[in-house]
């Protein structure tokens, strides 16, 4: 497959126009490139990090058959593709300069480009992350709930919310090149409070114990994250009470598919969320690169 029929463009109308049909074609697989698009389309471009946000898509016989979308400094990320595919895109980035952090995708075509750009740039890919999406098949409530109730984060909760969402990101980042928190946590928190995006479990005493967000509804779906509880309080049912709140409130808002990735490395996450009616999808990976001395 040569290289020239990918296409990359700084235009987020652009490539919406495009590659906006196929994303939509499979909503569940295609989540981050459907949620990250559609909060740089109502937020602007600088909203993941400070460097310009770039999309590409793969076009055969006038149709769109595969997309990526970087935003700086985070991976690039890719919807499913083919050895041949992420070769040829490989040779295609590497020839435009492009200096990559990572790559998040499927697990096959994760595995096929990280390969493919340790050839082309000698770079040093390795394994971050496994993950498995998940979509919701029949919300079940958890057992046994823990005592308290439910509500959605309000102004008063702003700043334990900008503590949980820099420890949330610290630990699953582990420190990563390009992962890091975005500087201004009180942005993040300001974003979700004001669309009512972030659910609380509180304790009968009226203190926020765990926390469950959930993405804009866009080609019907929504994606339930961040889910936090603080190291502390783990174990007691928590997050799983404010993830089934949450999920039951993006139904109710409209959503058609729910959907949420775990890290297959916690067994205790994987498992809560198949008792609440998640079932697997696929699974993905993330490889960072470790790039070549100079010659």
């Amino acid at each position: 497959m040569h290289s020239d029929a990918w296409h990359t463009t700084h235009d987020l109308d652009r490539f919406l126009a495009r590659a906006g049909a196929f994303l939509r074609s499979r909503p569940a697989l295609h989540t981050l490139p459907l949620t990250v698009t559609e909060t740089l389309r109502t937020r602007g471009a600088h909203t993941y990090g400070a460097g310009d946000p770039y999309f590409g898509f793969l076009e055969r016989d006038g149709e769109v058959r595969a997309a990526y979308f970087r935003t700086p400094p985070r991976p690039l990320n890719l919807t499913s593709l083919t050895a041949d595919d992420a070769d040829a895109l490989a040779v295609r980035l590497a020839a435009d300069g492009h200096a990559l952090p990572g790559v998040s995708a499927d697990r096959d075509t994760a595995a096929a480009f990280a390969e493919a750009w340790r050839r082309h740039t000698r770079a040093t890919p390795a394994l971050h992350e496994r993950k498995r999406l998940y979509r919701l098949a029949a919300l079940t409530p958890p057992g046994p709930r823990p005592a308290g109730r439910a509500r959605l984060a309000g102004t008063e909760d702003r700043e334990q919310l900008m503590r949980w969402y820099e420890e949330f990101t610290a630990e699953i980042n582990g420190g990563a090149p390009g992962r890091r928190a975005p500087n201004d946590a009180g942005a993040w928190a300001d974003a979700r409070i004001a669309a009512r995006r972030l659910t609380l479990w509180e304790t009968p005493g009226g203190t926020p114990v765990a926390m469950a967000g959930v993405t804009p509804r866009v080609a019907g779906q929504a994606r339930i994250t961040p889910v936090y509880t603080p190291a502390a309080l783990r174990g007691r049912g928590y997050a799983g009470a404010a993830t089934y709140a949450a999920t039951r409130a993006a139904r109710a808002a409209g959503a058609s598919e729910v959907v949420l990735f775990t890290d297959l490395a916690n067994p205790t996450s994987n498992g809560l969320y198949q008792r609440i009616g998640y079932r697997g999808v696929a699974d993905f990976a993330v490889y960072d690169f470790t790039a070549a001395p100079p010659r």
